[in-house]
């Protein structure tokens, strides 16, 4: 028996060493990961592109495989296709450059003017920036042209350039006459011109290395196209473990958004592409298919790519028209078309087939960047996709579809709980605005409000709210139902309100709204036009009422706020009881108040026995809210929102206070 303590206080023990555990293995494990990546980007990133291709190209190989062409031979098609494609491309662009290239000399006296315009705009300080720069660059310039004869120049210096440029020596019949001063010629050494296999030499050396990257991409694309099916199950296999569904689930779904997205994002790039095309033709651009071209491919990356082509051909535009109307119609054309793509296209085509927030995209720009430089930036987007889908169905996942998703991280009550707890109602009444442009108040407050009640009244009995934060708590739910239930004016600000610290929020909101609008509780209203709403002897119960007050006040429905006390009050009896066409009874906790309820459903069909005895049971979402077990006797009918409720309440009223 003794030994059974120790053992009980060693278990706290146990798990936090296991907890500590758990997180060291969990950093190496993601150093291990980020080394991998970098130190493996030669490998990993030919393997990378290759795969996207493949999910770029799947679809037409579906196609020509449903009209009747084999799995071979609609690879090697959609391959060649491809190549012709990139090479066209490559072509188009080579040819451009070299083209512009050997046009520059040509604008060079309209590129010297537009710098002295800005430097006189400038006051003469875009010439202290400009002027270093250029001795900077020609000296590289020059050493990187001649390194050997720059050294060899520097070491002989002017004495030797003298002795080798003085001529011979004169005749012996001249010798007399007085020699003229010698004067130092300047000598220039200069390169043979290239042979023809040096030019090709150097000509290889700037392409190899690209060619040989989209070689070995081309060649592990058609493998993995071939392969394709082969590989969708070893990795289902591998992956997969015990949920064979799950895995199967995920791979599709993680295919079909990157697939979709893929095809969205070189449709629309194709679009701008030709649409930049077309717009710099017309404005007389020497070089729009050039700018077109690197619009379109730099739009593969996220946010600024296609902005670097518009500055690049701005900056081209601005140095061959000695004006500047060609580049302002230049920068105008690219931003009209980016923000009419990026705001009008891309949401009609793929508006949440990617599930990543914006900032994610950002972040994923940087880290991706960060680990393999440019081509980082092209498959960012694509490979935080594969992250946050992973997170929807592994469990230990989960944290990346929270952090890198659009999938709030909140639900909607529990927003509304967090905001109320830090006192921020402004936040909460514009959501609120938002969502009643679509849904009516009841809906609102059966999705959202009445949640978050429930939030804060389990967190209040078990303790866990200080004193500060219930009074936030409530100032804030009083304005949001204040600024909601009411009309608003926009030239006016709503009224601050005081609050009493020991009293309920719900009596102190009917009070100030009979205050506001002059009204009284009192049953001389016509018959069967009057709806009484009671809380159940309690402070969440007595605000649910008033809410609901509100809520038949939106819909024109006459109701009044009544106490438990009102309603056992001798005095109402001797008003004319058949003006009340249905009570209706507010519960949030049902199974501590089924007892009351029933005994208050007797009570009210004594004193009223032609109205409608209806039992609002507003059952919370959470674990740990009281959730109705019985029928209710006495109770004519048993509700669970604000919006059946009212409906059951519209069908009981006289037809003339409809």
């Amino acid at each position: 028996m003794a030994s059974e303590p120790s053992a009980q206080f060693s278990l706290p023990g146990q798990t936090q060493v296991q907890s500590f555990q758990n997180r060291v293995i969990g950093i190496l494990g993601t150093a291990t990961l980020l080394a991998l990546l970098y130190f493996g980007r030669e490998v990993l990133i030919p393997i990378t592109l290759a795969v996207m291709l493949s999910l770029l190209v799947a679809p037409m190989i579906h196609w020509l495989r449903r009209i009747g062409l084999g799995q071979t031979v609609s690879v090697w098609a959609v391959v060649l296709a491809l190549v012709l494609v990139l090479s066209a491309i490559g072509t188009v662009i080579g040819s451009q450059v070299i083209r512009m290239g050997a046009s520059m000399p040509q604008y060079e006296e309209t590129m010297r003017g537009k710098l002295a315009t800005l430097d006189r705009m400038t006051l003469g300080k875009l010439g202290l920036v400009i002027e270093p720069v250029q001795r900077v660059i020609d000296r590289a310039t020059e050493e990187s042209e001649n390194p050997a004869d720059t050294k060899d120049a520097a070491q002989s210096g002017p004495a030797s350039a003298q002795q080798s440029s003085t001529p011979s020596s004169p005749p012996s019949s001249l010798q007399s006459a007085p020699a003229p001063a010698a004067r130092p010629l300047q000598v220039e050494l200069h390169e043979p011109p290239p042979r023809p296999l040096q030019t090709l030499r150097r000509i290889l050396g700037l392409v190899w290395g690209p060619l040989a990257s989209a070689g070995i991409v081309i060649v592990v694309l058609i493998f993995v196209l071939l392969e394709q099916e082969g590989l969708r199950d070893r990795f289902i296999r591998l992956a997969g473990g015990g949920d064979l569904r799950a895995t199967t689930v995920a791979v599709n779904d993680a295919g079909e958004r990157l697939s979709h997205f893929f095809a969205y994002q070189f449709a629309v790039n194709f679009f701008v592409g030709a649409v930049i095309w077309a717009g710099l033709s017309l404005l007389g651009h020497s070089q729009a298919l050039l700018w077109a071209a690197v619009a379109a491919l730099l739009r593969f990356v996220p946010y600024v790519g296609v902005w670097i082509a518009a500055g690049c051909a701005t900056l081209f535009a601005a140095a061959v028209e000695p004006g500047w109307s060609l580049a302002i119609m230049t920068l105008g054309l690219f931003v009209v078309v980016e923000f009419t793509v990026a705001q009008l296209v891309e949401p009609f085509l793929y508006g949440h087939t990617t599930g990543l927030s914006p900032l994610s995209v950002v972040i994923a720009a940087i880290f991706w960047s960060w680990i393999w430089g440019p081509v980082g930036l092209v498959v960012s987007t694509p490979l935080t996709l594969c992250l946050v889908v992973a997170g929807r169905y592994v469990k230990a996942l989960n944290a990346l579809e929270i952090l890198f998703g659009e999938v709030p991280a909140l639900t909607l009550p529990q927003n509304f709980y967090q905001r109320a707890l830090s006192g921020d109602a402004e936040s909460l009444i514009q959501r609120a605005r938002t969502i009643l442009k679509t849904k009516a108040l009841a809906a609102y407050c059966d999705s959202v409000l009445m949640p978050a009640i429930h939030l804060a009244r389990l967190d209040l009995t078990a303790g866990l709210t200080s004193r500060a934060e219930q009074l936030r708590f409530r100032g804030a739910v009083a304005e949001v139902i204040e600024a909601l239930s009411g009309p608003r004016k926009w030239w006016k600000r709503p009224r601050p309100i005081s609050l009493l610290a020991d009293v309920s929020l719900g009596r102190q909101l009917r009070d100030r709204r009979e205050l506001l609008s002059e009204q009284r509780d009192t049953l001389e209203v016509p018959s069967g036009s009057l709806v009484l709403c009671v809380g159940m002897d309690s402070i969440f119960n007595e605000l649910a009422a008033e809410v609901l007050v509100r809520v038949f006040a939106e819909s024109f429905i006459a109701s009044r706020h009544l106490l438990v006390e009102d309603l056992r009050n001798p005095a109402l009896h001797g008003a004319n009881p058949e003006s009340v066409a249905t009570v209706c009874m507010v519960s949030l906790d049902p199974r501590d108040e089924c007892d009351r309820i029933e005994a208050l459903a007797s009570d009210i069909r004594l004193g009223m026995p032609g109205a409608k005895i209806v039992a609002l049971i507003l059952h919370g979402p959470y674990k740990g809210c009281g959730q109705l077990d019985r029928a209710l006797q006495g109770v004519d009918l048993t509700t669970h929102s604000y919006e059946e409720t009212m409906k059951s309440c519209l069908g009981a009223l006289a037809p003339a206070s409809r």
